[in-house]
């Protein structure tokens, strides 16, 4: 699937493009799934145009799980046959995941562990890594409280099992049809909208030490309810740095891929899945995603 320009899902087209160049150092891909995460569309809206160049014809798609098709010189760690996963963002936005075969950095990839299917392989990358990058620049322990603006989304729902593991109080918001969920993964669940401050306050009274935003537009409750001392980071607010806070954008990274596919394997870490859909159908799959209707990843499947 590409896209000549920037716009709304309607640009994109199925078509033919030329194999991807193997360089020293990288890896060429089969594709078996890609996954959709609204970054995906907000760069195909132009919407991060400041950060990130493109070169058209764009193939949109960071997340992937598929085989090693082919080595590039120097890449003594994998072979054609691996089964891996990669979270494939590049420096320029052009050949990524919606296609039949990517060519990334081997620093980037992760051999995927027995016992891990290809959909949650495909649907861990970004988020995952989102996940542990934020807990980890939030430096959490189980000393503390957490609150997850939206938990139960694709970085919500992975952030708040991680913390879990980790021994942290979890608060999560999320509407009421998603809370059952919240409260198998361990977590105390509260509803959006107004009065969010005062449903908190009546779980924590002192406020809590960290807060994670993974949906943006809550800088004022967070402020609200962080105690002194607490710390705040936003994936989606990047004016959170005005008051103290950080703003994560995930950098790609193989061997911190493992270990979360690792969790998976070993059953400490779920990846909910929504749906899939063919690579014929991207264009749904965008606007499903925009909707914010999904309750888990939405999984693109190249082979079909």
């Amino acid at each position: 699937m590409t896209y000549s320009e920037y716009g709304d899902p309607s640009t994109l087209e199925l078509s033919d493009v030329p194999m991807p160049t193997l360089g020293p150092g990288n890896v060429l891909i089969r594709v078996e799934r890609a996954a959709v995460n609204p970054v995906d569309w907000k760069v195909m809206s132009g919407g991060l145009d400041s950060l990130i160049d493109a070169v058209f014809p764009v193939i949109p798609g960071w997340d992937v799980a598929g085989v090693v098709e082919a080595v590039g010189p120097d890449v003594p760690e994998l072979a054609p046959g691996d089964r891996v996963a990669s979270y494939g963002r590049k420096d320029v936005i052009h050949g990524g995941t919606f296609a039949e075969y990517v060519a990334l950095p081997a620093t980037s990839v992760a051999v995927i562990p027995d016992g891990v299917d290809v959909d949650a392989a495909a649907g861990l990358p970004l988020t995952g890594l989102t996940a542990l990058r934020s807990l980890d620049t939030l430096e959490l322990t189980g000393e503390d409280t957490l609150l997850i603006h939206a938990a139960s989304g694709g970085v919500g729902h992975l952030a708040a099992q991680l913390a879990r593991e980790r021994g942290a109080t979890v608060i999560g918001t999320a509407s009421a049809r998603n809370h059952e969920k919240l409260r198998g993964l361990g977590i105390i669940p509260v509803a959006y909208g107004d009065g969010l401050v005062d449903r908190v306050r009546e779980i924590a009274p002192d406020g809590v030490s960290t807060v994670a935003d993974f949906v943006g537009g809550m800088r004022e409750e967070t402020l609200a309810l962080l105690a002194d001392g607490g710390r705040h980071i936003s994936i989606a607010d990047p004016s959170v740095e005005e008051t103290g806070g950080r703003w994560i954008w995930v950098r790609p990274d193989g061997p911190r891929l493992r270990t979360l596919l690792e969790k998976v394997a070993s059953g400490a870490l779920h990846v909910e899945i929504d749906r899939t859909y063919p690579l014929a159908e991207a264009a749904t799959a965008f606007a499903t995603s925009r909707e914010g209707s999904a309750s888990g990843k939405l999984l693109i499947d190249v082979t079909r």
